[in-house]
């Protein structure tokens, strides 16, 4: 493959300082959040203000700039979200990243101009999710980090045939769970990961059988030796994580980055000293070279942290002054008579300044290697100057503090238009906020887990959905019952058209979907679609889009209130998960694997945490759940789900007997006989 353009080195930023950090060692782009709204809302992060002034100050340097406004949004936020876009828009911003899909909707009608990326926590992780991707209006697609090589190489190919460009994450923390797939912060703490407050409890202890006691920790990622790879195969922008760590760590990772993607000659060994920063037990790049395992687990020793002191001086030199990065070229004329003028351009902004006219020399006269001697002098600035015309007349005398005044004011108003925005303003939106509930019984739905969970003689099922890879052709299904196939949430094959074709045989007429990739796949094999709880539909414009493109019925966020999840207003069914061991991480390195292999893995795993709390853990085809450790119940509470038109009882690994229990105490409104939780439904998420 010709390489026409090298990947984009971008840096994550959480302060001013690590701002500076970024962009001085040698960053292409950055990425931060303002005070709301993005998935580091514990960083120090931007004002309105600071935010201006972040973008103009990288765009002086050459730098882009993209903001996260990655987290799901309720409808009561969707106007400030957008107000923050459009004045990041007009400011200058060169992306917005995204993961809401109501937002992106909005952004689309209302700032067409505005380029957005895909976030991670939109879970793409396959090429056949790039035309629907294409559709939203995306520019960018941020990769899930689970990607072998061999995908990401077909993700690229689809990608760039469409003209979206692909960003890979190539440095930084690896979570457990799939970005966007995890519950376990929100349902043990009630601070949300999807909502940008995570409190990471899968770092704290979670055992397996076998394992060290700390198994749903993961080494931290380093794709660092495969870069020449990576570029190969055609990723646009190297990404790096860590907008709540320190200013030294960005500036070692970004240093450290270039100087391998650029081989330049280093007297200071980054990668060690990125190490020694940062790191947890060393690095992994496990998901890259597909070798999933022990090997990938890891956490934070005393002697990481310890370290990390020894080299903090040392790094602070990467940062220290500016990196004049921004060739320039200029002409200056000293002219008998004439004021002399000096121009100064970056090859796009053009700046002059104008002194005073040149005195007749009286012993040297000015020539060209002095002037160019003190127009060189742009240390202390991103400039450096490379080619320069001299037009000087004959025994003429110019100071050399009248040259550096010239200088110096041609270099202000360079800056000054390479600051400068030129986006126009653009309406504001006003979203106006459902508050009608309609008055509607909510029919049952079961989910199951496998077809020996359904009950003999369950004619009384109504409606019901099956995981894809359930065997339906040897058993008896409810007769009158609709019948769903449920899609999964992780597509180890980029094909799942066999697996449909084989379900519609069997009188199967709806498709849920639980990622971007199968909608139009299944609507073109003629089944009704649904959106599964994984789109984290928490606002009524990503249920409106949702509706428009044909989703029949949506399965709202188990992280809204009960109250607000009954005011998403859409023309679709809308339901909950009103029963079930609800899945709190999608993980594609099996956290069972760090205490056994899979030949010796029996189907009923756990983790057991601190308090001695076990979590169900249970694989499929190249992914597992971790589910939480007592089923939402809320039967007793009936009378309190009108507005939903159905709810679904999400069976996991309950008996056919427990089923018919189930199915029976919701029928009946009847009050709970063992441990449960009422899950998100009442309590406030952060």
């Amino acid at each position: 493959m010709n390489i026409t353009r090298m990947p984009e080195i971008l840096a994550p930023v959480g302060s001013k300082e690590m701002l500076i950090a970024a962009v001085r060692s040698g960053a292409d782009a950055v990425y931060l959040g303002a005070k709301e709204f993005n998935a580091r809302r514990n960083a120090d992060n931007f004002g309105e203000l600071d935010l201006k002034e972040a973008i103009e100050y990288c765009h002086i340097r050459g730098v882009k700039v993209f903001l996260t406004l990655n987290i799901i949004l309720s409808d009561n936020e969707l106007t400030d979200a957008f107000e923050l876009a459009k004045k990041a828009y007009l400011f200058g911003v060169d992306a917005v990243i995204v993961a809401d899909i109501g937002l992106i909707s909005l952004l689309n009608k209302h700032l067409p101009n505005l380029a957005l990326h895909a976030s991670t926590q939109m879970t793409v992780h396959t090429a056949s999710a790039i035309p629907f991707i294409k559709k939203l209006g995306i520019k960018r697609v941020v990769l899930a980090r689970e990607l072998s090589k061999e995908t990401i190489k077909e993700i690229c190919v689809a990608a760039h045939k469409e003209g979206v460009e692909i960003e890979v994450f190539v440095h930084g923390a690896h979570c457990m769970s799939v970005s966007g797939q995890c519950l376990l912060s929100s349902m043990l703490g009630g601070r949300s990961g999807n909502r940008g407050l995570c409190a990471g409890p899968c770092r704290l202890p979670f055992a397996a059988d076998g394992g060290n006691g700390y198994d749903l920790s993961l080494k931290d990622l380093s794709l660092s030796s495969h870069l020449e790879e990576l570029t190969q195969i055609g990723v646009d922008s190297f990404k790096i994580e860590g907008r709540m760590k320190r200013p030294e760590y960005v500036a070692a990772a970004t240093a450290a980055l270039r100087n391998t993607l650029y081989k330049t000659d280093s007297d200071v060994d980054l990668h060690l000293m990125l190490n020694s920063i940062f790191s947890r037990s060393g690095f992994t790049d496990g998901y890259f070279l597909g070798k999933l395992g022990k090997d990938m687990f890891g956490i934070r020793t005393k002697d990481d942290v310890l370290s990390a002191k020894d080299v903090l001086s040392s790094i602070h030199s990467l940062y220290r002054n500016e990196r004049q990065s921004i060739k320039i070229s200029g002409e200056i004329e000293i002219l008998d008579s004439s004021p002399i003028r000096l121009t100064l351009t970056d090859g796009q902004n053009t700046a002059t300044a104008v002194g005073p006219i040149p005195e007749k020399a009286i012993n040297r006269s000015i020539d060209n290697e002095s002037v160019t001697k003190s127009l060189s002098k742009l240390g202390g600035t991103p400039f450096l100057l490379q080619n320069l015309e001299c037009k000087i007349g004959e025994q003429l005398s110019v100071s050399a503090s009248t040259i550096n005044a010239l200088r110096r004011e041609c270099i202000e108003n360079l800056c000054v238009l390479r600051a400068t925005s030129d986006k126009k303003d653009v309406q504001s939106f006003i979203n106006v906020v459902n508050s009608k509930i309609n008055n509607v019984t909510p029919s049952i739905f079961c989910r199951f887990d496998n077809v020996t969970q359904i009950p003999d003689n369950s004619d009384f099922i109504t409606a019901f959905s099956l995981p894809y890879d359930c065997d339906v052709s040897s058993v008896t299904l409810p007769q009158n019952a609709e019948k769903w196939v449920e899609l999964p949430r992780w597509i180890k094959k980029d094909e799942i058209n066999e697996l449909l074709v084989r379900f519609k045989e069997f009188g199967f007429c709806g498709a849920i979907c639980s990622n971007v990739a199968q909608f139009d796949i299944a609507k073109s094999l003629g089944f009704k679609i649904a959106a599964n709880y994984s789109f984290n539909i928490y606002n009524s414009e990503t249920a409106a889009y949702l509706e428009d493109i044909g989703c029949a019925r949506l399965t709202l966020s188990p992280e809204l209130q009960l109250i607000g999840a009954k005011k998403i207003n859409t023309s679709a069914q809308k339901g909950i998960i009103a029963y079930g061991k609800l899945p709190l991480m999608l993980m594609v390195n099996c956290p069972i694997k760090n205490g056994m292999n899979c030949k010796e893995c029996g189907r009923n795993q756990y983790l057991t945490d601190r308090k001695g709390i076990k979590f169900p853990v249970r694989c499929r085809d190249g992914y597992s759940e971790l589910l939480n450790s007592r089923p939402i119940y809320l039967a007793d509470r009936m009378d309190e789900l009108t507005g939903f038109d159905f709810i679904t009882l999400y069976f996991t690994d309950e008996t056919p007997q427990d089923v018919r229990d189930t199915i029976t105490a919701y029928q009946n409104k009847s009050a709970p006989k063992s441990e449960y939780t009422r899950g998100l439904y009442y309590r406030t998420v952060e």
